[in-house]
């Protein structure tokens, strides 16, 4: 996990910062250069959350629903499950000066790679249920999801604006057009 300072507005798209969230990671940041992107997320989700008035956002890339799937690879790493991961995400938005009320939430991936979503080992499916389970418990909404289906997702967040971007292929959306207020 890494957390970015502030900086000064103002800067060209030469001066962005392309920042890689990897499997079992996320970034945090309030640097308005910033632009953060996760790969291939398969059965695993990324999770964005931005603070539109503060401009914090962070990207996190979990793989399994559960932490008690194995508490010691928990132990190690708290960002490779959801129940474990996405409390640390919010919590790091949070010491960056976001409010939980203000936060916009965008997730995607969950894939099924086997044609059979409703199977009780599929990933994918599990990931899904744990993150509704968290975000309903925390009476947090998700604004936007692309989740589900059968290809890998790359996603993207630009912390000065708040867009999401999805993608796999060489194609790229926009899933969340943020807002440059």
């Amino acid at each position: 996990m890494t957390m970015a300072a502030p900086v000064e507005r103002g800067f060209s798209e030469a001066a962005r910062n392309r920042r890689v969230v990897g499997i079992a990671d996320m970034v945090i940041s309030s640097d308005e250069r910033d632009h953060v992107i996760t790969y291939a997320l398969g059965s695993c989700l990324g999770v964005c959350v931005w603070d539109p008035v503060v401009k914090v956002g962070g990207l996190l890339h979990f793989m399994l629903p559960q932490a008690a799937m194995s508490p010691a690879k928990a132990a190690e790493n708290p960002l490779v499950f959801a129940d474990t991961g996405i409390p640390k995400l919010f919590l790091g938005s949070y010491a960056l000066g976001a409010k939980k009320e203000r936060m916009v939430v965008v997730v995607a991936g969950g894939a099924t790679f086997n044609g059979k979503e409703d199977d009780d080992m599929a990933i994918g499916p599990r990931n899904v249920a744990m993150l509704r389970k968290l975000m309903w418990k925390n009476g947090v909404l998700l604004k936007k999801h692309e989740l589900g289906g059968n290809e890998p997702r790359n996603m993207s967040l630009d912390i000065a604006t708040g867009e999401v971007t999805v993608g796999f292929g060489g194609r790229a959306r926009i899933l969340w057009e943020g807002s440059a207020t």
